[in-house]
């Protein structure tokens, strides 16, 4: 079983929950020994290193909260960003398809084109024949001036690569 983007941070936010309850009841436990003892006692080696590791423990769970706050909020923008992409990628399509007039079944057959189906896929989702697929696909070819469909998706692959990214994402 894989686990899903929803449920990775659900189980992370349990383990931290997990150990802020487990830091509680060490530094209750380490506040307790600290007061039966009294002040001389406090310096002893086993007090300060039980003292030692719940500071560690604290630390560590004030670190890995912020740390998946920060990949959360990368995440969320990431998926912002693939929205405005898929947007992009879209605007591109249509823009291609209205410069070569192609017609409505033509955008059906081409748009399941550029999402890899076969013709006799294509022909059983629209509910047509294989030659009438082909058909359609001859004059989205002819229009586009390519080919084959290796051409025809290069296309937009070649749209996509060329578009220029700014300085600051080239980075990441």
């Amino acid at each position: 079983m894989t686990l899903n983007s929803t449920t990775r941070p659900v189980s992370l936010l349990v383990l931290i929950v997990a150990q802020i309850l487990c830091a509680a009841f060490f530094l209750w436990d380490v506040a307790a020994d600290g007061s039966e003892l009294g002040f001389p006692a406090m310096l002893s080696s086993h007090f300060v290193i039980e003292l030692l590791a719940v500071l560690g423990l604290i630390a560590a769970v004030v670190f890995e909260s912020r740390y998946l706050t920060a990949l959360l909020r990368r995440k969320a923008h990431l998926e912002e960003q693939l929205g405005l992409a898929a947007g992009a990628f879209h605007d591109i399509v249509e823009a291609r398809f209205d410069t070569w007039s192609l017609t409505p079944s033509e955008r059906d057959v081409a748009h399941f084109t550029l999402k890899g189906f076969g013709i006799a896929e294509i022909a059983q989702m629209r509910g047509s024949a294989e030659g009438t697929v082909k058909a359609h696909l001859n004059g989205i070819y002819r229009k586009a001036g390519v080919t084959g469909r290796g051409a025809f998706v290069g296309l937009f692959i070649e749209d996509l690569m060329s578009i220029p990214h700014p300085p600051d994402q080239l980075a990441t």
